[in-house]
């Protein structure tokens, strides 16, 4: 098994779990959100994020970004 499917076979296991995910998009900016794992697909997944003033937005990711430490996932017990 490589490492993006036994990163993917973890994260399906933790769909519909709250999480805290930090993300660098690129320049300096990162975005630091709580929201959802939504669903997971053979090459990416979804979180479907909370924000204060906006109505809740969802963002894909692919494996590849958690392997490369562009997105962190910390899941909420």
């Amino acid at each position: 098994m490589s490492a993006m499917e036994i990163i993917r076979e973890e994260l399906k296991g933790q769909i519909g779990k709250e999480v805290y995910l930090k993300a660098d998009r690129g320049r300096k900016r990162f975005i630091t959100r709580k929201g959802t794992l939504d669903a997971v697909y053979p090459s990416l997944f979804v979180v479907d994020l909370e924000f204060k003033n906006a109505p809740n937005r969802k963002m894909t990711f692919t494996y590849s970004d958690i392997l490369t430490s562009t997105v962190e996932l910390m899941f909420i017990d």
